[in-house]
Order: C-alpha cells, then structure tokens, then sequence
C-alpha cells in the first residue's frame, strides 16, 4: 500500500518523515500542500491535520500527523525492513527516544529561530529579530557542546547505530548548515562536525534533497 504524505516537500518535517520512509524502503506518493495559498488551513487538509500543520500521512484507513510521531510509527511498523533506525535491545531504544526528545525539546527551537529569522523572513519582508537570533545562537551552541561530548564517546547519538536520533536532525541542520551561513557553528566542533557529514552522506537524505 502507498503512503500519502501531505506536505511540500521543502518543509522540514516532511523531509524527516519522508527521508525515515525511503530508509525503510515504503513506498509514497506526496501530496503538496501550497502554503503560499494557504492550503494548510483549508477544510479538507484540516479534515486531516486540525492543526494547519504539515505534514499528515495517510496509510490506507490510519491518518497521523506530528512528524516525530510518524517517524517512529514507521520505524515501528517496518522494523523487519530497510535500515533498523530503533536499536537491537530496549536499552538501544530508549537512547534513540531520550535523543528524540532531546532533539524535540533543547535543539528544534533555537535552530527553528535562526532558520526563519535568516531564511524566510527576509523572503517575507520582515525585520529579523537580532536579540532573538542572538539568544537562539547562544543556546544552539550550549546544545552542540553537549552533543560534541556525546559523539566524542559514540559514533552516532544513541550508539554506534544510525537511528531516528540522528535522522530527526536532518532537515533543520540543513538549513543552518547550507542556508543561513552558520555552518561553523557545526563544523568548528570536531565530532559534530563528523557525524554531521556521515549522515548527510546516507542515500535516503541525498533522495530527499532532490525531490
């Protein structure tokens, strides 16, 4: 059966669920949702996702959005196929949540503000906040810090395992790496900076940066 996911392919989230649906080999097809007009807020995709948010995923009768919440529902049910992005023992899984949630809770919303102060803003015409910027690179780098003594001692996030932990990170770290000139910001620290350019290197995310 095809996954629908419902989503411009340029949003981040989208590219999260799609880039965990091509290392488990699901099939998809994407539905685009302009949100140029707005179409993320008309009733029939909020029949889907009654938040205006994208992406929402079909999966025949089941509809999911969150795309956090997607990843791991795919992770789950194809555990047998494609990459094991969830680890072999519970102590393996539980790492690959903690890094989600890490992920979730202390990365996504300071990159979040550099991305759209630097990235879109200026693209919608509006003032970028350099106090919030300011502040967003402060606590991004104390974030990195962490993270550069975590993969000082282990090759990926949760282990020596590629996983959801580092697949969460894909898209954001795209932008603040190739979109918004802060790239030293992950290439200054050493492991960070080597882990950022193994997972870049997977074949699942280089399929979704040209879609």
């Amino acid at each position: 059966m095809v996954v629908k996911v419902h989503g411009p392919t340029i949003a981040c989230s989208t590219r999260r669920v799609l880039t965990c649906l091509i290392e488990k080999n699901v099939e998809f097809e994407i539905i685009h949702v302009d949100f140029m007009n707005g179409e993320h807020k008309q009733p029939e995709f909020l029949k889907l996702q009654p938040f205006g948010f994208v992406p929402a995923i079909q999966d025949g009768d089941f509809t999911l959005y969150e795309s956090r919440a997607i990843i791991r529902y795919y992770a789950e049910k194809y555990k047998a196929q494609g990459t094991d992005l969830l680890g072999k023992t519970i102590e393996e899984r539980g790492l690959v949540e903690q890094w989600v949630e890490v992920e979730s809770q202390n990365y996504y919303s300071p990159i979040y503000n550099l991305v759209l102060q630097l990235l879109y803003h200026p693209k919608m015409g509006l003032p970028i906040d350099e106090k919030l910027m300011e502040e967003s690179e402060e606590k991004l780098g104390k974030v990195l810090d962490i993270y550069e003594d975590r993969l000082s001692k282990s090759k990926y996030l949760a282990g020596d395992f590629y996983s959801l932990a580092d697949l969460a990170h894909l898209p954001f770290t795209h932008y603040l790496v190739n979109g918004i000139g802060k790239a030293y910001m992950i290439k200054d620290r050493k492991h960070v900076s080597a882990w950022w350019d193994d997972i870049t290197s997977r074949s699942a995310w280089k399929q979704v940066l040209e879609l």
